[in-house]
């Protein structure tokens, strides 16, 4: 029943026009992705839209007065202009954001908890070392290994001096 209700609901939205949708007893008018939209990029300085696209009665008469010669203007009203064409300046787009300090969190977040299961894996899962490993056995192994003449070519009796029992330089 559930997924019959579920597959009912994408069915529906899936069906709805592009134009309009209906949302609580009214018609929202949904974006049209294909035009151009706003973007503060440093490589793409000059975006293909204003920042402000409704402007506000005094925005508009500042757009008018925008019209003549610019030394009339003052530092404000430039600034306001500015502010309808772009939303940030270069200074405010390169400046730093605190988005490392959760990057660099995170990942020691997974690192210390990595180190808390190899930790755990190494004192409950893994047993003592072999005793194959132990000094006196590996010398033993080795010691055998050029007495039976292990890969005489290339290997390690190829290495080993036999006349003066010791390695080759």
């Amino acid at each position: 029943m559930l997924a019959t209700r579920v597959l009912s609901l994408v069915g529906k939205r899936a069906l709805s026009t592009s134009v309009c949708v209906r949302a609580h007893g009214s018609v929202v008018q949904s974006d049209d992705y294909a035009l151009p939209s706003y973007v503060d990029r440093r490589d793409y300085p000059l975006p293909d839209v204003a920042h402000v696209k409704h402007l506000s009665a005094s925005q508009k008469a500042l757009k008018e007065k925008e019209k003549a010669s610019w030394s009339n203007l003052s530092m404000d009203e430039k600034v306001e202009l500015y502010r309808i064409k772009f939303k940030e300046s270069f200074a405010e787009m390169n400046r730093g954001t605190n988005e490392w300090k959760t990057v660099v969190g995170t990942a020691m977040f997974f690192i210390g908890f990595t180190a808390l299961i190899v930790i755990w894996e190494k004192h409950y899962v893994y047993g003592p070392i072999p005793h194959t490993f132990e000094k006196d056995w590996v010398a033993k192994q080795t010691k055998r290994m050029l007495d039976m003449k292990v890969s005489p070519i290339q290997g390690i009796s190829a290495k080993w001096d036999y006349d003066r029992s010791e390695w080759k330089k």
